[in-house]
């Protein structure tokens, strides 16, 4: 009989373990302030229409539309952060090249898809959005530039008069910013199962973090997951239990983001202009 007791203490002690370890930090006003807007992924783009993803007019017609925006940042070999998805600048710049091998003079000579739009940094993509709408910044490191992307990014933020999340794959992210931002919100996110499969010889840190178990050193204030992915248990554990803050990403039609949104979660859209939002 004192076996079963063991054991099940045993058990409770791993659950308890296991719920410490997910904790999202919670409390923030700020998440409050940012969830009543929907995001427009990489901005209001739409290069049909010349307007290419994470430029300044896809930032602007954002704004007018009074979504927030969601952007890309990674930091050129001169430490410039500038803002662009792709590592490689084949499919948006058509040149065999990457960003961060490259000046912030080289990267803004360089067209996107075809158009007039040139690679923005931070400062000017910030200057576009002005404060009017809440912007989410997605760092993308690059091998060992976590530090000098945080810092050259926190740097610009401590002007910039708007509201603004920091969010990343990378924990070493979120990780830096708890450490020395510890007023900025943050946010991890999360692959889809087939990334997640693909970094998994990456090792202990690939596969903590698609348990979400690194949670535990970076205590972040928002979630962000692939809308096709939301019942992971973990993720579940960190929302309904846990009472963290759900985003989901990348909405592409209506339905889903209402019944996203029904969920309590916030969202991130692409390739739709959402119906106005009613407030209740």
């Amino acid at each position: 009989m004192i076996w079963l007791w063991v054991t099940l203490a045993v058990l409770a002690l791993l659950a308890l373990g296991w719920l410490f370890c997910l904790l999202p930090r919670r409390g923030e006003r700020s998440v409050q302030r940012l969830k009543r807007f929907r995001y427009a992924h990489r901005g209001l783009h739409n290069i049909q229409r010349g307007v290419p993803e994470n430029s300044l007019l896809a930032f602007r017609y954002a704004v007018s539309g009074g979504f927030g925006v969601e952007m890309d940042v990674r930091l050129s070999r001169d430490r410039v952060p500038v803002v662009i998805h792709d590592g490689h600048l084949q499919r948006l710049c058509g040149v065999d090249g990457f960003v961060e091998r490259s000046t912030v003079e080289q990267l803004q000579k360089l067209r996107l898809l075809g158009t007039g739009e040139t690679i923005p940094t931070l400062e000017e993509a910030l200057s576009a959005v002005r404060g009017q709408v809440p912007v989410l910044l997605e760092l993308k490191s690059y091998k060992n530039n976590v530090r000098d992307l945080c810092l050259k990014t926190t740097q610009l933020l401590e002007s910039y008069r708007g509201e603004a999340a920091v969010i990343s794959f990378d924990p070493r992210v979120l990780r830096w910013m708890r450490r020395n931002e510890p007023f900025l919100l943050r946010g991890q996110l999360l692959e889809t199962r087939r990334e997640s499969e693909g970094r998994r010889r990456f090792g202990l840190l690939a596969r903590l973090h698609a348990l979400l178990l690194t949670n535990v050193f970076t205590r972040p204030d928002l979630l962000l997951c692939p809308v096709q992915n939301r019942r992971g248990r973990s993720l579940r554990l960190c929302v309904d239990v846990l009472k963290g803050q759900e985003v989901c990403w990348t909405i592409q039609d209506q339905r889903e983001l209402e019944r996203s949104e029904a969920a309590g979660a916030m969202v991130i859209f692409e390739g739709f202009l959402p119906l106005k939002k009613v407030d209740t």
